[in-house]
């Protein structure tokens, strides 16, 4: 008897939307994938230009923000996990921003990250 080993394919992000209140992806077998942007708070205070600027990072598995140095994976965000990031770590990244930027109001982000790493 032989046993052969099943490949499964990770699924791919395409195409990412981000609205005032959403993330929004697209993936390439045709699902799209809708969490609340208060699960990334790093989005959730970045300005609209710097949400449109992402790119896909791991051949697909993952989308990267340059501007706001966000990495998140199509896997954390097929598994609900939202992002890791501490209190301290968030603060100091809203304080190290253009006091013209004005942190946005929102909900607090559940532990378990959805990122890819961080540097």
């Amino acid at each position: 008897m032989s046993i052969s080993a099943v490949e499964i394919e990770s699924p791919v992000a395409q195409t990412v939307r981000v609205t005032s209140d959403s993330l929004h992806v697209d993936l390439a077998d045709g699902r799209t994938i809708s969490v609340p942007l208060a699960w990334y708070p790093r989005l959730l205070h970045a300005t609209a230009d710097e949400r449109k600027n992402w790119r896909l990072i791991g051949m697909g598995r993952g989308i990267h923000w340059d501007a706001i140095d966000e990495d998140i994976s199509v896997e954390g965000l097929l598994a609900g996990r939202a992002s890791g990031e501490s209190q301290a770590s968030l603060k100091k990244w809203l304080t190290s921003r253009s006091p013209r930027l004005k942190p946005r109001s929102g909900g607090r982000a559940r532990s378990g990250a959805g990122q890819l790493t961080r540097s």
